[in-house]
């Protein structure tokens, strides 16, 4: 209540719960709902609208004893994905709640929407928001987080050893599970400044974490030189979950955060040491 102006609960029960404390404090309070329309191609993890999904309200669910205390109805279901899949998403939502949008104050298309890559449709997204607004008289919020840090921000690695063991694996000190956990999650790969496909240049590694699990590979990647001992590795387009996502895995130490300023000077933001790993767990 002390800091957030808007409520958006994930349930009919939650708002029940929570809602008119909300309303009497000024707060906005919104609904997320489950259109059913699944648009996911391999990224099963973040689908909202997968079966059985604990992620919104289905129609069939929807109370309608609610409606008084909402401001809006919010729906979030997309992964990097295109304005088409956006536009599938809202007209079945609108087909199932539709009706009650009338008299609302805004509808919320949630994250998900690749905005800023090449080739997205912004004209389509355009239309999808004035029909909306046109129709519902209503707000239009989009989430676009990821599409504002996309292709920012990089991580620096060094090669601590390479290992043969049928393929040649470069152990970095740097890894999926505790830096970039989304590699493994997504899965996700990465760019490397300088690399190729496996086979695609002169020499393939597969990079690899330091970490007990076995599992923890960022991917293969070939490059023009070798890599040894000290080599950098540079991953991109790492600004978007690298830093919420770490952890201390093996007690594993995290980056520091640095600011890189357009000159090329560069300034420290917070380092992290033994005490971090400590401190979580005593």
């Amino acid at each position: 209540m002390k800091y957030a102006d808007d409520f958006v609960f994930n349930s009919p029960a939650q708002v029940r719960k929570y809602g008119a404390r909300a309303k009497e404090a000024g707060k906005s309070v919104g609904l997320r709902v489950n259109p059913e329309c699944s648009t996911q191609e391999g990224h099963g993890i973040y689908d909202p609208c997968a079966p059985g999904s604990r992620l919104g309200t289905t129609v069939s669910n929807f109370d309608e004893s609610v409606l008084p205390l909402l401001d809006g109805l919010h729906f979030h279901t997309l992964c990097e994905q295109d304005s088409d899949d956006l536009e599938r998403t809202a007209e079945a939502f609108e087909i199932k709640f539709g009706k009650y949008l009338k008299g609302m104050k805004w509808v919320n298309f949630g994250g998900g929407h690749h905005i800023t890559r090449d080739g997205y449709d912004l004209e389509r997204l355009i239309r999808i928001i004035c029909h909306f607004k046109g129709r519902y008289d209503v707000d239009v919020y989009l989430e676009p987080g990821e599409a504002v840090v996309l292709n920012a921000g990089f991580l620096i690695s060094g090669v601590l050893e390479v290992v043969e063991n049928g393929i040649s694996t470069a152990i970095l000190d740097t890894s999926a599970a505790c830096h970039m956990p989304d590699v493994l999650e997504m899965p996700y790969r990465p760019p490397v400044t300088g690399s190729g496909r496996p086979g695609e240049k002169a020499y393939t590694y597969r990079l690899g974490g330091p970490t007990c699990l076995a599992g923890d590979i960022i991917g293969d990647y070939s490059f023009d030189e070798p890599l040894t001992e000290g080599s950098e590795v540079v991953f991109e387009d790492m600004a978007l979950y690298t830093m919420v996502k770490t952890n201390t895995f093996n007690g594993t130490a995290l980056p520091s955060i640095v600011y890189r300023r357009k000159d090329g000077e560069c300034r420290i933001v917070r380092r992290f040491a033994y005490e971090d790993f400590k401190g979580r767990l005593s």
